[in-house]
């Protein structure tokens, strides 16, 4: 079995980034007052399934810094590898947002600052004027979801040709969700490739957030895959250390105690049914 160079997976992750900047934000930028919010999301869900299918089996298709953490963290990849992952997210988010620029620069009177030309906000920058607490939960929590999604897919159990399909479904649904509370980042690439040509001083303002937010997220989505799947094990993963196997075995103390009052709940309705 070949191993994918760096070099591939580099420029796999600079073409996939682009085709998500190009529909994603560039769906909100060049149609959105004519798509909505809905249209909005549905682009972001089709470009991640079509990325998915066009560079997935190059690369695995992360276009996300926060999927390769949750991937490195879990051992998908190796290590060695999350450079050419990263850079290639940030190249390929560069380049989709100045193609992005240059077409909305074809109309008589587009401002990318005074657009947004859709970065990510809180506050008087929130499309709903949601705080920073509301989008702190949003940024973790939904990027938790998408990482928890994507580490699905590689299960044994799940059916490889739907993994595209579902990773695209779950990015609709989360943008559907919280666009209005802070324009959807749940991918630092994205939001560094929109804020890159904004010539917005508030967007650079607050853009670490859609950095920090979104990689803790990602721990947050590993944590819980490891909760849930029986192949998934901590010690299997980055995140092993004594404190995170003491609080495992205290929930599973905790599920299995549960669990059995559960099972004797059922067979007691049983008897009763019968």
């Amino acid at each position: 079995m070949t191993t994918t160079s760096t070099t591939k997976i580099l420029a796999a992750e600079a073409v996939g980034t682009a085709i998500l900047m190009l529909g994603g934000p560039g769906s909100a930028v060049l149609a959105g007052d004519r798509i909505g919010a809905l249209g909005v999301s549905l682009a972001f869900g089709l470009s991640l399934l079509v990325a998915a299918y066009v560079v997935g089996p190059i690369s695995g298709c992360h276009i996300n810094p926060a999927v390769t953490a949750g991937m490195a963290m879990m051992r998908k990849i190796e290590v060695r590898q999350i450079p050419a992952y990263i850079i290639g997210q940030l190249v390929g988010a560069a380049l989709g947002g100045g193609f992005l620029y240059a077409i909305a620069n074809g109309t008589e009177g587009f401002s990318a600052s005074e657009t947004g030309f859709a970065t990510n906000g809180w506050g008087d920058r929130s499309p709903g004027g949601y705080n920073f607490g509301a989008m702190l939960v949003v940024e973790i929590i939904f990027t938790g979801l998408l990482v928890f999604t994507v580490l699905a897919t590689t299960s044994k159990k799940f059916a490889p040709a739907m993994g595209g399909i579902t990773v695209g479904l779950v990015l609709a649904l989360i943008h559907l969700v919280t666009i209005p509370v802070d324009n959807t980042s749940v991918n630092p690439a994205r939001s560094i490739g929109a804020v890159l040509w904004s010539g917005n001083g508030d967007a650079w303002q607050q853009i670490w957030a859609f950095v920090v937010f979104p990689l803790v997220g990602a721990v947050v989505g590993v944590v819980v895959w490891m909760l849930v799947d029986d192949d998934a094990s901590l010690e299997g993963s980055m995140l092993d250390n004594s404190a995170l196997r003491e609080a495992r075995d205290r929930v599973a103390q905790v599920s299995g105690t549960v669990g059995a009052a559960a099972d004797r709940a059922g067979r007691a309705l049983d008897d009763r049914v019968s």
